[in-house]
């Protein structure tokens, strides 16, 4: 973590409580649009879009989900990808997984998880990187919130996850009903009405799924 990283979110977002998970704080921003556009959001620059300052739909839901259900992470080493903020992270690490990494294509965002771990007094490795092509390494539990809102992420994301599941890891997802989730694929474990930002969302309140992937047929035995 960047010292001038810290100090842009500091600067920008305020340690707040997550509405739809009170048990955890997370450095939020005030006004998303205006944060947005300083970021110079995803049509004008190569940074990525501040998705670390908001409690996003889907992981609101999957970290409500992982609290209410430790025995989902409890003694498992976890990984939560595309993390955003570390919320779903953060969630995971205090309900008893054995080591947590968050990893993040965003230099802010591996801040923010950074910085929101301390704040919320557990132990989570913010990574840089894209891990996509790749593997989960020894994570047993792969947690992803709100990661099929566009088709090329969406496609990327599938496969990942479903060479994870074949390897034996637990999915879970986190989904608002976007568009691109391939629900054919996964098991409904429990929906939640989550309060969202209504300048990103259109809406106050969100009805959210958490999703079990159903491994693939080839998919090794315990």
């Amino acid at each position: 973590m960047t010292d001038t990283a810290a100090a842009f979110i500091r600067l920008h977002a305020r340690l707040t409580e997550v509405a739809g998970v009170p048990e955890i704080r997370i450095h939020q921003a005030d006004e998303p649009i205006g944060l947005w556009e300083l970021s110079e959001g995803e049509f004008h620059s190569e940074q990525p879009p501040p998705f670390w300052a908001f409690a996003w739909a889907g992981g609101q839901a999957l970290a409500r989900y992982v609290l209410d259900h430790p025995e989902t992470v409890a003694g498992q080493p976890v990984l939560d990808l595309a993390a955003g903020s570390g919320l779903v992270a953060i969630a995971a690490a205090r309900a008893g997984a054995t080591s947590v990494r968050a990893v993040e294509i965003d230099s802010r965002a591996v801040a923010a998880i950074a910085l929101n771990a301390a704040a919320n007094e557990v132990t989570v490795e913010a990574e840089h990187g894209d891990l996509l092509d790749g593997d989960a390494g020894d994570a047993r539990v792969i947690l992803a919130g709100d990661v099929f809102y566009s088709e090329v992420m969406a496609r990327r994301m599938l496969r990942f996850l479903l060479r994870a599941a074949a390897g034996g890891a637990e999915v879970l997802v986190g989904d608002p009903e976007r568009a691109y989730l391939p629900r054919e694929r996964f098991t409904a474990l429990a929906t939640y009405q989550i309060p969202v930002p209504e300048a990103l969302e259109s809406v106050q309140v969100r009805p959210t799924t958490v999703w079990r992937l159903r491994p693939p047929a080839n998919r090794p035995a315990g």
